[in-house]
């Protein structure tokens, strides 16, 4: 692993997720400019403000800390009557009641008022019909999912997918019992039936008895059925074609998951099975896979993040108990941006050919899109699906309102939801501090064995 390409990785990892949260806030960006709502600010980070330029009514600009971004939208949340009344009259407003959680309110409230007033209550988010203001907040996931399914479109049928080939790579010398517990040759292993038989290393296995094989599985069924049965593979050695005639061995094997990892049984035994062998190993080659390879990659994601964004806080607990007590972490468990950029820097310094680089830093980017399209759905404030909720239940009043005729009732105040926000803020803060330390401390590592 080299140093300079480690960083390289984890630099990288950052400015693809700059990118993310730039067309993220673009998403929101786009369709509130489109009906009307002025925006008063696009920004990407938090902090100091590093650069900016205004364009038009909006001040663009990156900020120091580029852990996020956002948009800032005149009338968020509707008008507070006294505060208006206050503001009309010129005169100050006092200080909420009630203690902390009063004030913060207030404090919302005086924000948003003061952006009402300044423009007269023209082009203000609460204003939007509902299915406007859900577009808008929508606008900011959906780009992410969007950016997935370009990155594992790219990746999936752009650079392809490690498939086994039916060229091989190595031969085993002899065939060793699956319950030896060595991986060295004794005088008592039988040779391996492809060595013996003549096969080298870069043959292209053509056909066996007769059945073309495309795909190294293809190959294996046939071998795997035929213990003690002579097979004549048609292979190809330097652009000739020849017959070599291979006897599988009836040999014990260990009985392995999708994953390659061995199943075991319910006393911890490996599993194992009877099948014919030869010992050839495969070469490795990308195969582009059709068009619709990447959505569904993407779509099937979104499942699998949905699932530990839903367990996430018994997840987080379950991440600082190992951190204390220096255990195994989940390999399927939540990472922060630092374990994300580990993983970058470790892909990017490997040994493997530019294109499986590649291609594994563009996957990762890819579930990064599709955590933050997930997350952002929560429906709750500060999130755009908590946003959304609120859209929504005022949509539903309004409905009810006018089913029963009643007069419209007032807009849905979110401002008196700023307590649940700030625990809300609050918790986030905590979960990622757990994150990054375990990151830091006891990360997850794909060269981990």
């Amino acid at each position: 692993m080299t140093v300079v390409a480690y960083i390289i990785g984890f630099v990288l990892l950052f400015v693809g997720l700059g990118v993310s949260i730039a067309l993220h806030e673009l998403g929101h960006l786009f369709p509130a400019k489109r009906f009307g709502v002025r925006v008063g600010q696009y920004m990407i980070g938090f902090g100091p403000t590093l650069w900016s330029r205004r364009i038009g009514s909006t001040q663009y600009g990156f900020k120091a800390l580029p852990l996020g971004g956002y948009i800032s939208m005149a009338g968020m949340y509707p008008p507070s009557p006294k505060e208006r009344a206050a503001a009309a009259a010129g005169s100050a407003s006092g200080r909420a009641g009630g203690g902390f959680f009063a004030t913060m309110v207030q404090d919302a409230r005086v924000v948003n008022d003061e952006t009402l007033i300044a423009g007269e209550e023209t082009g203000v988010f609460y204003k939007l019909p509902v299915w406007k203001r859900v577009v808008i907040m929508l606008g900011g996931p959906i780009m992410n999912l969007l950016f997935a399914i370009v990155l594992f479109a790219i990746l999936f049928s752009g650079i392809g997918v490690q498939t086994a080939s039916t060229t091989v790579a190595s031969l085993s010398a002899c065939v060793i019992p699956a319950d030896a517990g060595r991986t060295d040759c004794v005088a008592s292993d039988p040779t391996a039936p492809a060595a013996a038989a003549g096969l080298l290393p870069g043959d292209t296995i053509v056909s066996i008895d007769g059945t073309a094989v495309t795909t190294f599985d293809e190959a294996s069924s046939i071998i795997k059925a035929s213990p003690g049965r002579t097979l004549t593979f048609v292979i190809d050695r330097g652009g000739n074609e020849m017959s070599i005639a291979v006897t599988p061995l009836l040999a014990t094997r260990p009985v392995l998951d999708a994953d390659g990892k061995a199943v075991l049984n319910p006393d911890g035994t490996p599993q194992t099975v009877d099948v014919g062998f030869v010992g050839i190993s495969p070469q490795s080659t990308l195969v582009p896979q059709p068009i619709w390879a990447g959505p569904q990659a993407a779509f099937e994601n979104v499942g699998a993040v949905a699932g530990i964004i839903w367990q996430l806080p018994v997840k987080v607990y379950d991440t600082a108990v190992t951190l204390i007590t220096g255990g195994e972490r989940d390999p399927n468990g939540p990472l922060s941006v630092v374990g994300a950029g580990i993983i970058a820097g470790e892909v990017a310094a490997s040994d493997a050919p530019i294109l499986n680089r590649v291609s594994g830093f563009l996957g990762l980017l890819a579930s990064l899109n599709i955590a933050l399209f997930v997350f952002n759905l929560i429906p709750l404030l500060p999130l755009d699906g908590g946003h959304i909720v609120v859209a929504v239940w005022d949509g539903i009043k309004r409905a009810w309102a006018k089913l029963f005729r009643r007069p419209p009732p007032r807009p849905v105040d979110a401002t008196k939801l700023v307590p649940v926000t700030f625990v809300v803020v609050i918790l986030l803060i905590g979960m990622g501090a757990i994150l990054i330390l375990a990151d830091i401390i006891n990360p997850l590592s794909i060269l981990s064995p």
